[in-house]
């Protein structure tokens, strides 16, 4: 009976540490760049407050917020975070709604409060990458853009400048049709 338990202990063992190395090459995918939903506290802080419990996913229209597993160490496991190439947030604000232990704070779905309290991350132009920037006339950015002229502007050939209302959303980075993207949201991790 014992030697049974020893071989099922270290079939259990085999499988997580498999699973381990499936999530960290994810993580290596996803190049450890993610955004907190909107509302979230500086990183320690929401780490601290963060119950894992899934509601702000749950109420999320837009389905973009995810859980991490191992892939980013077991101090953010199960914690709510944000890809904005897959899938960007569309500032509806309700994951502050409901989340019980105030690691991401409501804040009013209105255009001052976006702008002066939410802080995912902003966005950064590659004008080397940008078509704009290479002649051809775009602008998909600035259409995306939930708060155009005062987040994200456009000049002549529709060129993208980031303005500093920019609050991370990355829905102009899901947007941008250049491969490898030529728009990117740089995270705030206060």
């Amino acid at each position: 009976m014992r030697r049974r338990a020893f071989f099922r202990f270290l079939a259990i063992g085999t499988v997580a540490v498999l699973a381990a190395g499936r999530a960290w090459a994810g993580a290596q995918r996803l190049g450890l760049r993610y955004l907190r939903p909107p509302g979230a506290l500086p990183e320690s802080e929401f780490l601290s407050r963060c119950i894992h419990c899934g509601q702000c996913g749950e109420v999320c229209p837009n389905r973009c917020i995810k859980y991490f597993g191992l892939a980013n160490g077991l101090g953010s496991l199960d914690t709510p975070y944000i890809a904005p190439r897959e899938k960007a947030c569309i500032l509806c604000m309700k994951c502050g709604d409901v989340c019980p232990s105030g690691a991401i704070q409501p804040i009013p779905r209105t255009v001052e409060a976006i702008t002066q309290r939410v802080r995912m991350g902003r966005a950064r132009v590659d004008k080397h990458l940008c078509l704009s920037y290479q002649g051809k006339t775009c602008g998909v950015c600035y259409r995306a853009c939930p708060l155009p002229d005062l987040a994200l502007r456009v000049g002549m050939l529709e060129q993208p400048e980031v303005l500093d209302a920019c609050v991370g959303c990355g829905l102009c980075e899901r947007s941008c049709i250049q491969m490898p993207h030529a728009i990117r949201i740089i995270p705030d991790r206060g």
